[in-house]
């Protein structure tokens, strides 16, 4: 009996169930038409006692008419860095069934110049939703008085 109570736990699987529950909606979602709009979206959510103490990365979710689905704290480091995990940033793209991703964290130094690491892993995230079908619009870097669009710069 012991053993057949040992094989049948080896087929024991959990269940994975997937929802989306919208608090806003369609018509009330902010549109995103510049780069603009996504740093006056992203600076009025995000915490400005934070914005000069930590680096911190989001992602802005938008449907296909580049309507905000909501936005999704991946990290939150310290003074010079946090860590952008792509699996995070994808899996959670997904389960909002994002069709596309505007990528952002802030420089609590107030340089608005992005590292060749901000560089590299923009194009390491852009290669991923191409496989995936989830276009990255773009990587906004926020301060306390400005901002740096990628995709302005020619970057994306």
């Amino acid at each position: 009996m012991e053993k057949l109570q040992s094989q049948i736990s080896l087929f024991q699987v959990a269940e994975i169930n997937v929802t989306y529950k919208p608090k806003f909606k369609a018509s009330e979602r902010p549109a995103i038409s510049s780069s603009k709009d996504v740093y006056n979206i992203l600076y009025q959510n995000w915490d400005t006692n934070k914005l000069e103490l930590l680096e911190q990365f989001k992602v802005l979710l938008l449907n296909r008419a580049n309507k905000v689905l909501g936005i999704f704290e991946v990290s939150t480091g310290g003074m010079a860095g946090t860590v952008a995990d792509p699996k995070l940033i994808f899996s959670t793209a997904l389960k909002g069934c994002a069709s596309s991703i505007i990528l952002s964290h802030n420089h609590p130094s107030g340089n608005l110049k992005p590292s060749q690491a901000d560089i590299n892993l923009t194009r390491k995230i852009k290669d991923g939703g191409r496989l995936l079908d989830i276009e990255v619009l773009d990587h906004v870097i926020i301060t306390s008085e400005s901002y740096y669009s990628f995709a302005d710069e020619g970057l994306l």
